[in-house]
Formats: structure tokens, C-alpha cells, sequence
């Protein structure tokens, strides 16, 4: 029996280590490692006045279920602004979301929004914006709340590119990949 025992600790101490491993591979990149790029992100420049994006959004196994247009009206004053969102979605569907942001320190925004549970916290870094936040989603009648990981990164002065996944218990539902354009 104490050989079964101590072979029983040795798989279980190695499981734990492969799965500690295999999470830690699961960690995302720091904004950080983003400071030294450029041309810098200011996001309330970028964001004043109008604003075009196209975007998609693919499921888990990379179909594409949705694709949208959405024009965003800007505006900034004082470390606030608003971010008017108007969506037309490629099934009819039209959606308007209003962000309300605020700078809360070098780098550092909160955002809210009606279908916002809670805040959106998000930090720039060079010409990236990291932003988490979790939004209430209407589906097939319910609402679901799930978990987005957003990256911002600016390209140059007109483009910025825009990556989202999301989730809900941690298992990845998909993807939002969006092109912004100023005029």
C-alpha cells in the first residue's frame, strides 16, 4: 500500500506542476511590453470626433457569426469623455452604446457604459490599450454576462486595430476583430 501511496503523491505532485505550466502559458501579454512602441497612443485624441470601425465577430472555432459597422462620435474634456457608439450589424440589427470614460491616472482609464457590468478598466502603454471589463449580452432571449479581453493598438495616426476575446468561466466563446479609421 505505501508503494501505491508514494506513486499516487508522485502523479499527483506532477499533474499539479503540468497544470500550473499549462496555465501559466495561458497568461497574456503585459501592457508594458508595449511602452517603447510607437507612434504613442493619446486616446483622447484618437477618439475626438468621428471615428469609422468595421469588425467581426467569430465564434470559438473561428467561424464568423457576426460582422458590423460601427461610427463613434467623440468627445473630451478634462480627462472625460463620451464615446457614441452606433452599430449597424450585417443581420439588420441596429445597437447605439454610449461609453463614459474617465483618466484616473498617467495611463489609466475606467469606462461605463448601460451594458457594462460594472467598470471597464483599461491602461495604455506606448501605442497599446489594455482594457478588461465584463458585458451583460443579449442571447437567444437571455442575457449573458461575459468576460472581454480587449487590445487596442494604434498603427498610425488614422488606423488602430482592435482585438476582443471573450469568455464566460474562464472558457474562451469567441473573438471581436475591428479596424478603426479616422478621416
Amino acid at each position: 500500500m505505501s508503494r501505491w501511496l508514494i506513486s499516487y503523491r508522485h502523479i499527483l505532485a506532477a499533474s499539479l506542476i503540468f497544470s500550473l505550466l499549462l496555465l501559466s502559458g495561458c497568461a497574456g501579454p503585459r501592457i508594458e511590453q508595449y511602452a517603447d512602441q510607437k507612434p504613442p497612443l493619446d486616446l483622447a485624441a484618437y477618439f475626438s470626433g468621428t471615428t469609422t470601425g468595421w469588425g467581426m465577430v467569430t465564434d470559438r472555432s473561428g467561424a464568423i457569426t457576426r460582422r458590423f459597422v460601427v461610427r463613434i462620435e467623440g468627445s473630451f474634456n478634462a480627462g472625460k469623455g463620451t464615446l457614441d457608439e452606433y452599430f449597424d450589424w450585417s443581420d439588420g440589427e441596429k445597437q447605439r452604446r454610449i461609453w463614459r470614460l474617465e483618466q484616473v491616472g498617467p495611463g489609466k482609464w475606467i469606462g461605463r457604459a448601460d451594458d457594462v457590468v460594472g467598470e471597464a478598466t483599461g491602461e495604455i502603454a506606448g501605442n497599446a490599450l489594455h482594457w478588461r471589463y465584463t458585458l451583460a449580452v443579449p442571447v437567444q432571449g437571455r442575457v449573458i454576462h461575459m468576460a472581454f479581453d480587449d487590445w487596442m493598438v494604434l498603427i498610425d495616426d488614422k488606423v488602430m486595430l482592435n482585438r476582443a476575446t471573450f469568455s464566460k468561466f474562464g472558457i474562451r466563446l469567441g473573438e471581436v476583430t475591428l479596424s478603426f479609421q479616422r478621416p
